[in-house]
């Protein structure tokens, strides 16, 4: 790949959220600071670069940024007139549940019924409220696997930071509602990923309802399910070559991810800042092997089916047309890279 002289693109922004990814992956190898040195660019990890350029990652108007993240804010910042698209969707189950106290009689999605539910309030902007759409969509799918829905449960809103931290997980993080849970404020709260586990473990909570064992995908949709990659229009016009190499180094590192278990968990632990049983009991024993990128009609519908839900609870500040969204041609150019490059390696 060469340097294009003129262009205005000058470093190849890169955001992430913490939970299992190839592009992340391809971060911590180095792969994606490679690709954009040989591409003629900067490379640049948004999360380092200071407060001042954090909020990119929420409204993506940033012209060099390619963003891998929960679904929430891509697809608020696509509705808000951000020039943006999407070039790939991954799916990795991340442990989502409802929780209540160990003390509770609650124990299937029936008995939801009266409970007072935790519901995050709203943040500073749609897309940093990602924490209320998530409890949002995942006590919905709860209340549809027992027959109920939110007009037989009431909601109590919780306390979240204003402005939800991106870079790295915490004890609190995707665990929204734990104190008012243990104070009794609330019956149960939502919750997702490894950290989320160890929380429940910490304070012997009991998992009343287990999302990801449900057999339909669709009772599975919410932030990170599917995961969408995400490109500034401006770079994927300027510089085509950095987005399709972007996506090969994901596609290299996702074929790396699914002989190397122990490195990848590692790399997870650092980024979720959980021990190892987190992580496995959060992606189970082999999330490593499903990283691949896809742009499926089966990944945009279910995607479809969360901007859907988005848009109804005012979550989107208008609806769009999602086909028109995505961009298949990088996703294609890439495997054909890869594919061409292993070619000439056998």
């Amino acid at each position: 790949m060469t340097l294009i002289a003129d262009s205005a693109i000058d470093t190849l922004w890169y955001t992430r959220c913490p939970v299992p990814t190839a592009s992340g992956l391809a971060n911590s190898l180095g792969w994606l600071d490679r690709t954009a040195n040989e591409s003629g660019v900067r490379f640049g990890v948004l999360q380092d670069a200071g407060p001042e350029l954090a909020v990119r990652h929420f409204d993506h108007h940033l012209s060099g940024l390619i963003r891998e993240g929960g679904n929430v804010p891509a697809l608020a910042a696509r509705a808000s007139g951000s020039p943006t698209r999407l070039i790939g969707l991954t799916w990795i189950d991340e442990a989502q549940a409802i929780l209540v106290r160990g003390d509770s009689d609650i124990r299937e999605a029936g008995l939801l019924a009266g409970a007072r539910i935790g519901i995050p309030a709203w943040a500073a902007d749609q897309a940093r409220s990602f924490p209320r759409a998530m409890a949002l969509h995942g006590f919905a799918s709860a209340l549809r696997l027992g027959e109920l829905s939110f007009a037989d449960v009431t909601l109590v809103e919780v306390a979240t930071t204003a402005a939800p931290e991106v870079r790295t997980a915490s004890s609190t993080r995707n665990t929204w509602g734990v104190e008012s849970l243990l104070r009794g404020d609330v019956d149960a709260i939502y919750v997702k990923g490894a950290r989320a586990q160890e929380v429940a473990r910490e304070h012997g909570l009991a998992v009343a309802v287990d999302l990801d064992s449900t057999a339909s995908l669709r009772d599975r949709v919410n932030n990170g399910t599917p995961r969408p990659i995400t490109v500034h229009a401006d770079l994927l016009e300027q510089r085509p070559d950095i987005v399709v190499g972007f996506l090969a180094e994901s596609l290299r590192a996702a074929d790396w991810a699914a002989a190397n278990i122990d490195e990848v968990r590692a790399v997870l632990q650092t980024e979720t800042q959980s021990g190892p049983e987190g992580v496995v009991a959060a992606y189970g024993e082999n999330f490593h092997t499903g990283l691949h990128l896809s742009l499926s009609d089966e990944r945009v519908d279910l995607l479809g089916v969360q901007k859907q839900f988005l848009y109804a609870h005012g979550f989107l500040a208008a609806d769009f047309d999602l086909q028109s969204w995505v961009a298949h041609e990088p996703l294609e150019q890439a495997r054909a890279l890869v594919a061409a490059q292993k070619g000439t390696e056998e």
